[in-house]
């Protein structure tokens, strides 16, 4: 069972790196997820984001907003115990 799902969109800069593996094989317990589209037209193209579990995650550059992921997936986990 997936516990956290993270949301992307495939026109992010995020995309840049590959947050799907990087985050898969990081933490069993997280689904990436990489969708076409997230409703949030402009702001995919020109900030990083990325939706952990129904919370926006934002970064000035997609390195940042990767770090900022990690540190929200580790507070679901903390709050599930896993």
């Amino acid at each position: 069972m997936k516990a956290i799902v993270v949301e992307v969109c495939d026109a992010n800069v995020l995309n840049k790196l590959d947050v799907e593996d990087i985050l898969e094989k990081e933490f069993s317990q997280v689904a990436v997820i990489i969708n076409q589209c997230l409703s949030l037209c402009g702001l995919c193209r020109s900030v990083p984001f990325a939706i952990v579990n129904n919370q926006n995650i934002y970064g000035k550059t997609p390195e940042e907003c990767l770090h900022k992921i990690r540190i929200q997936i580790k507070k679901e986990l903390a709050e599930i115990n896993f």
